[in-house]
């Protein structure tokens, strides 16, 4: 790998912990893989966020599991589900595991030669927050029979 590539690299995962420590937000960090976890609690789920420096790619990744699977029975519905929630954001996705029934949600910045400023690494971390915390229980609700795909679709276009 390029020096200029690590060092950019390690510029962004510097700007990534002085955002979160602005924020007063407690995390644990590996220096070594720039990579830093946090959990935020919504109004319903706890919330588990990753955020990786990937300086071979140049990339940030920001990545939330969603803390239950959706039952055998469910999966279809929640492959659907993921796809309309993913359709109507303007920013990250959903990702979905049919064979487990795992969601996760993804959002990514690439900085090729370009500077990823705090601002934007504190917007990355609020609308993933917001978001994971919007469908959730959705996602759950929908698992669990609550909530019918037919409605979750008519509530989200």
């Amino acid at each position: 790998m390029a020096d200029s590539k690590l060092i950019l690299a390690q510029q962004v995962y510097g700007k990534l912990i002085s955002a979160l420590t602005a924020r007063d937000w407690t995390y644990a960090r590996d220096d070594d893989r720039m990579r830093v976890q946090f959990d935020v609690h919504g109004d319903d789920f706890p919330m588990r966020f990753v955020m990786i420096v990937d300086a071979d790619r140049q990339q940030i990744r920001l990545l939330s599991r969603l803390p239950f699977e959706m039952s055998e029975e469910k999966r279809m519905e929640g492959a659907v589900a993921t796809c309309v929630a993913s359709f109507m954001l303007p920013d990250g996705s959903f990702d979905y595991d049919i064979s487990t029934g795992e969601i996760g949600f993804r959002m990514t910045h690439v900085f090729m030669e370009c500077d990823i400023s705090e601002e934007l690494l504190q917007y990355m971390i609020s609308w993933s927050c917001a978001v994971v915390d919007k469908y959730n229980d959705k996602f759950f609700a929908i698992n669990k029979g609550f909530l019918s795909l037919d409605d979750f679709i008519a509530g989200d276009s």
